[in-house]
């Protein structure tokens, strides 16, 4: 499937603001905005959350499966889509990130 069609797949996200993605020590690493651009990204990030409870490297493995053809522009690009090289290089390094919600007002 398409990224499109996957996304409608997707639990929506119009009650979070952002989600921002920290380290072991709580420091956050990057945020993922509720804006064009990112709303795509903010909703594949929260819903790996909440399917593994953080951004393990299998969640990332899914979530390169959910961004379909933007993932080999990815690789082929690199630094062209910074969340999907997120998580291909969590993947590389065997990393976990912890995603916390912040909620629109």
């Amino acid at each position: 499937m398409a990224f499109a069609e996957n996304l409608k797949q997707l639990p929506g996200v119009s009650h979070l603001a952002a989600i921002n993605l920290l380290n072991d020590a709580g420091e956050v690493l990057a945020t993922i905005e509720n804006k064009p651009g990112q709303a795509g990204s903010l909703a594949v990030y929260n819903h790996l959350a909440q399917l593994h409870g953080a951004i393990t490297p299998e969640a990332a493995r899914k979530g390169l499966e959910l961004y379909a053809e933007h993932t080999e522009d990815a690789r082929l690009n690199p630094g062209k889509h910074p969340n999907i090289d997120r998580l291909i290089g969590l993947i590389e390094r065997g990393e976990t990130m912890k995603v916390k919600q912040v909620f629109a007002i």
